[in-house]
């Protein structure tokens, strides 16, 4: 019998690896998996009715991903969320990110998925849902940016920020107000205004990050 940690995921994918891999992740972002706690591969297993196989390769490419820190001692755990990767996560987005959206727009890319991934954000049904609809919207915004590179480091990105975005959802719930900034954007965007649709991002991205500190931070006291 499934563990009520991962109730109700999807089995519908195509692989018993992929849906390993998904099922764990959802459950990190939903917090159903806590940051700092461990994850064993032969509990986990047993969980999800798997072998332990698919269970160590998803943790592999978990931990490739930021979600998961994997320590010689400690074995796998679920990544800590703190101001410094907050912090270190961001800069690289503020450096990159506008750029690459101003470049996309100018290249007149397909904008039809970004609208896609608003609906969807609109109408998800949790924090990991809705997390990972505006990852996909952020991507459609900076994929069409003409180089593979720098598409591939803001990609290297996505998880590390939908994790950030779901802690920091946890404790002051501003997903509201950034769904108000997507759609700024994404019109922007659509006029073919590549200065207004960067400027438009940097500031959503520098709000969201000022927002998290004016709350006391990831790991520190809400405000009051």
């Amino acid at each position: 019998m499934a563990s009520p940690v991962f109730a109700g995921q999807s089995r519908s994918l195509s692989s018993r690896g992929t849906i390993v891999l998904e099922t764990i992740k959802n459950a990190i972002l939903t917090g159903a998996l806590q940051p700092g706690q461990q994850l064993v591969e032969t509990d986990l297993a047993q969980q999800l009715g798997v072998s332990k196989t698919p269970v160590r390769e998803a943790l592999k490419t978990l931990a490739g991903a930021g979600l998961v820190t994997m320590s010689e001692y400690k074995g796998a755990t679920v990544r800590t969320v703190d101001d410094a990767l907050l912090e270190w996560v961001y800069d690289l987005r503020l450096l990159l990110e506008p750029e690459a959206v101003s470049r996309t727009v100018e290249r007149g890319a397909d904008l039809t998925p970004a609208a896609e991934a608003l609906h969807r954000a609109d109408t998800a049904a949790d924090r990991a849902e809705r997390s990972l609809a505006n990852r996909d919207f952020h991507r459609t915004l900076y994929a069409g940016c003409g180089n593979p590179l720098l598409v591939s480091t803001l990609d290297s990105l996505r998880d590390q920020t939908a994790l950030i975005s779901a802690a920091a959802w946890e404790r002051v719930p501003t997903w509201e107000r950034e769904a108000d900034e997507h759609r700024d954007i994404l019109r922007a965007a659509q006029s073919g205004s590549a200065t207004d649709a960067a400027r438009l991002l940097r500031e959503h991205v520098c709000g969201f990050v000022d927002r998290v500190r004016q709350s006391g931070g990831l790991t520190g006291e809400s405000a009051s």
